[in-house]
This record gives C-alpha cells, structure tokens and sequence, in this order.
C-alpha cells in the first residue's frame, strides 16, 4: 500500500506537552502548493497506556472539539502516567465549514475507514487515522453529537461485541465516563466506521451523542469535560477518583428501536426527548404542506422505553431518520 502523505509536526513517542498539525498537502485553486494543517496535541510522561481523544468526525458536532480544545490547553505532562493523543477536529475541512461532510470532497469521515493513502482527501485522512494513530491507542474516545439535523439525550455508548473480553472492558469505559444516559448501541450502518475500524484492532472503544442541533450548551460541554477527565482516571493515565453522577443505562438491540419518515412534510414531536413511551404510542405527526386539510401521518413507537433521539429541523423528507427508542437495561 502506498505511504500516507499526512506528516506530523509532532513527535508520538516524546515525552512533554507538544502542540502541532498533521499536514496535509492539498493543492487548490486558492493555494497551488498548499496543505489542510489538522491541530494535535500529544502529552506523554513515561510509560503507560495511550488514550486517542477525537471530536468533530462530522464537522458540525461541537462538545467535543470544545471540550477536547479544553483539554489541549490545560493538560501537563508531570500529572500523567502515559499518553494522550488530542485531535479536536478530526474531520477538519468539515470542522472548519460547519458541516457534516468534507467540503471538498463531500466524505463522511466516519463512513470511510480503513481509507486510502491514494484517495481523497476525507479517505486520506481516514487512512492515517487507521494506520498510524489508532494502532498507538489503548483506549479511543470518539465525541458524537447529533449535529444539524439530529438531537439526542446526552449518552455515552459501548457497541456488543463478539470478543466479550473486549465488550466487557468496553462497557466499563462507557460507564466509567458517567454520560446521563449510558447506551448498548446498535448501529444501523457500523461498516467503514471509525468505531468499528478501532474494535476490530482490539481497542477500548465507546463514543458519546451529546444533544445536536449543531450547537452546544453549558451542560452537554460538562458533561463531556467530565468525561474526559473520568476516562483519564479510568484508564490510569490521571491518578484520583471517578467523578460520579446518575446514569441511566438503556438498550439499542434491533431495527425496532428506529424510526424513519416515509413522506415528506412538517414534523411535530408529540412526546420530547426523555419521555417514557409505551408500545404503539403516537411520538410524532408529519404534516402534508403541499395544500391545507389533508390528513398528518402518524408515527408510532414500535416498542416501550424511553424515547432517546428525533429529528432535528422542523421539515423532514422521506427516508429521514425520525425517532428512536431505547429500551432501561
């Protein structure tokens, strides 16, 4: 395979507090010998486990470039024993443009692992992640929220595994974090995932849906920030003890628990986030808007428990995601 053009400015295997980019070379109409510059912290102090911190693997998800910036700038290397590796902004021409997907490329980062040292430039990206960051990590903390067009209760998740030893250690990460909400998550489409790519090379892996709607709040940003710092302690790399906070621990274990749109039209919710709903409850309507006096489409939940995402903007179209229901573990 053909050597990935990404370089570091920093060095992986230095102790100290280093502050850098992964460069990318990227020629453009607007700089012919250009190079996307991706911001990375590395702090290293001896020996010891290696901790991967990610955010903004889609562009327009914000607690975790906010929380993990946080932490680049106030970590020190003399508190810790081991190594963080800090990218804020996985997905930066996505970061940097406010959306989902690359600007350049149209890639969704996250739908594109293993990658391709010859591909584009979210596959490049992909790649380097995949054959030179992940394979230093012990534990990989990847930070979700539902972006744009997405909305969540603040959750922290772990994936069933078929290797129990590693779900076992997985779920303990998940609940060491200490989210609000604490998810066995099913993914409807886990293939090319970062998530996945980083399981099946056996790490610690868990990520977080913190809120969406393409902003942030004072509470989700703790949460993250207190995350960070219990997964820090969970995995040895911080001496002290886990902050502590009421999780609930909910399940993801099938289609079921997902809903989807089958018309276009104007959505509104009829139970919020949070709610408690019960088999065949209606929990939204999607209004036709083409003429007045037609009739809403009803959406009902397929099976009890506790209703955990929607859509976000107030129009959908068909083949939206609409709603999902988690089931209390």
């Amino acid at each position: 395979m053909a050597k990935n053009p990404i370089t570091s400015t920093v060095d992986f295997q230095r102790d100290g507090v280093q502050h850098g980019f992964l460069n990318l070379p990227y020629s453009c109409d607007q700089s012919a010998w250009g190079s996307i510059r991706i911001p990375v912290t590395v702090a290293k102090n001896g020996e010891g486990p290696t901790v991967l911190f990610t955010g903004a693997n889609h562009g327009d998800e914000y607690e975790g470039p906010i929380a993990l910036f946080d932490l680049a700038r106030n970590i020190r290397a003399d508190e810790l024993y081991g190594r963080v590796i800090i990218v804020p902004g996985m997905n930066y021409p996505a970061f940097r443009n406010g959306t989902r997907t690359s600007p350049i490329d149209g890639g969704n980062l996250n739908r594109m692992f293993p990658g391709d040292p010859s591909g584009s430039v979210t596959s490049k990206i992909a790649d380097y992640f995949y054959r030179a960051l992940l394979p230093l990590a012990d534990f990989v903390v990847d930070f979700h929220s539902g972006g744009k067009t997405l909305e969540f209760i603040p959750f922290c998740c772990a994936h069933v595994l078929d290797n129990k030893e590693q779900e076992e250690k997985c779920v303990a990460a998940m609940r060491a974090f200490n989210a609000p909400y604490s998810v066995m998550l099913m993914e409807i489409d886990p293939e090319n995932m970062y998530d996945t790519a980083a399981e099946r090379m056996g790490k610690v892996v868990i990520g977080t849906e913190l809120s969406g709607g393409g902003t942030s709040t004072v509470y989700t940003n703790e949460i993250a920030k207190r995350g960070i710092r219990n997964i820090l302690k969970h995995a040895g790399i911080v001496k002290g003890d886990l902050e502590q906070a009421s999780s609930t621990e909910l399940n993801v274990p099938d289609p079921s628990c997902f809903l989807f749109c089958e018309n276009s039209g104007l959505l509104e919710p009829c139970v919020d986030l949070g709610d408690v709903v019960v088999a065949g409850q209606i929990v939204a309507r999607v209004h036709p808007i083409g003429r007045t006096g037609a009739q809403p489409e009803e959406y009902h939940a397929a099976i009890g428990g506790v209703f955990s995402g929607r859509h976000f903007p107030g129009l959908i179209s068909a083949g939206d995601f609409l709603g999902l229901v988690t089931i209390p573990l």
